[in-house]
């Protein structure tokens, strides 16, 4: 069965916002800690942002912080990414992901469960 599902991608421009959104299944949500992670064509998949399960504790790449804000409604099982001042670096498939606290989100070895991916390109 399907455990998460990530949309919100789309075409913007440089300077532009967006919101992904991740879709979990409540076993996983209440269980590990979410995040995202993002491949740029002919590179690899690499950390973003994650959230502790109580949405207390968020991480982010070096690249993002500042820009991205991750949180979570555990009411509704969803992880959300806001993105703002979008740059070309950017453009890149989004991943939702999952991984166990004890192991913490930032190497995607530790990742889980996968989202399926949503495409995010900003143009310059």
């Amino acid at each position: 069965q399907v455990q998460l599902v990530d949309s919100g991608g789309g075409l913007v421009q440089t300077g532009s916002s967006l919101r992904l959104s991740c879709a979990a299944t409540e076993g996983i949500f209440n269980t590990y800690t979410m995040g995202w992670f993002r491949q740029a064509p002919g590179k690899e998949r690499d950390f973003v942002a994650a959230i502790s399960r109580s949405g207390s504790i968020t991480y982010y790449s070096d690249s993002v912080k500042g820009r991205f804000s991750i949180s979570r409604d555990n009411a509704k099982n969803m992880v959300y990414l806001q993105m703002n001042s979008l740059t070309h670096d950017d453009t890149a498939v989004y991943y939702c992901a999952a991984a166990l606290p004890v192991f913490g989100l930032r190497n995607r070895a530790n990742v889980e469960y996968w989202g399926q991916g949503t495409q995010v390109t900003v143009s310059s």
